[in-house]
């Protein structure tokens, strides 16, 4: 049995704040990075208790340099991808060979009233996909889908766990924090909260046997509403999107993987706006 781990941050227990999960800070970063890490090891021994022997865990915030690595299982049958740019992403090292997906430490779409609150980018207002708004689970849930992979576990705040598990009600949802505020959250103390991963990971093995791929229906249609009518005017220029609004762009495609491709890159060369502005 083989697992795939994409691991973010905000959803951590506890983290409430950018300053907790910004690598230039010195003070807080280093002990959310550490928590971060524990929430990963609970994911990954609860999913060893339920049967998985090969795990790619793929660290996906920020610098996507955040785990403490001696802090994972010393055995070959764990690997860890970090460092970025990764031209997936969130979901590098997925492929068919994968039976199954966890999203750990995964947070809010933009738009929702809710504790860090983003969709990849400070630049993105609001995603859609054949009109259905989208978090980074959703966007990266049907990555997976697409390569006729499910996802079983997803771990964060509770409003991430509750958009997606109504969506893909055979995975299993741990909620460690409720938000209180964008930049405040009531939260499962560290422990407890790897304590309730590890119970959750064991849980999401048996439930592969029943679990399906979360997809789209092709054609499929990408929204994005920019933060700035600046960075609208940046991911025009790339070939394929349309402009259709002061702050929209469209991309159309048949094929998911490259419609998420081609909202990455938008993603990123939105930031060029940002810094010229």
């Amino acid at each position: 049995m083989k697992l795939y781990i994409s691991c973010d941050m905000e959803g951590t227990a506890g983290l409430c704040s950018w300053k907790q999960c910004d690598p230039s800070d010195l003070h807080e970063y280093p002990i959310f990075r550490s928590y971060m890490t524990r929430e990963v090891r609970a994911a990954i021994d609860g999913a060893r208790e339920g049967g998985a022997r090969r795990i790619v865990v793929n660290d996906s915030h920020w610098s996507m340099r955040n785990l403490l690595l001696d802090e994972l299982p010393a055995d070959d049958d764990v690997r860890v991808i970090s460092g970025a740019p990764k031209p997936w992403s969130m979901m590098q090292g997925l492929d068919a060979s994968i039976d199954a997906v966890f999203f750990t430490g995964y947070h809010a779409k933009a738009g929702d009233s809710a504790t860090l609150a983003h969709t990849y980018s400070d630049d993105v207002y609001r995603v859609t996909v054949n009109g259905t708004p989208c978090s980074e689970a959703l966007l990266n849930a049907a990555l997976a889908g697409s390569y006729g992979v499910p996802v079983v576990l997803i771990t964060g705040d509770r409003t991430i766990v509750e958009e997606s598990v109504a969506v893909m009600p055979w995975a299993v949802g741990v909620a460690v924090k409720d938000a209180v505020g964008f930049s405040a959250a009531n939260s499962l103390t560290p422990q407890a909260a790897r304590e309730a991963i590890r119970a959750g990971a064991r849980e999401a093995m048996a439930c592969i046997a029943h679990a399906k791929p979360f997809v789209f229906d092709a054609p499929f249609e990408l929204t994005i509403e920019t933060a700035t009518v600046e960075q609208a005017d940046f991911i025009e220029l790339m070939p394929g999107f349309a402009r259709i609004g002061g702050r929209a762009v469209q991309f159309a495609s048949g094929d998911y993987p490259m419609l998420l491709a081609a909202f990455l890159a938008a993603t990123r060369i939105s930031a060029a706006a940002d810094a010229i502005g």
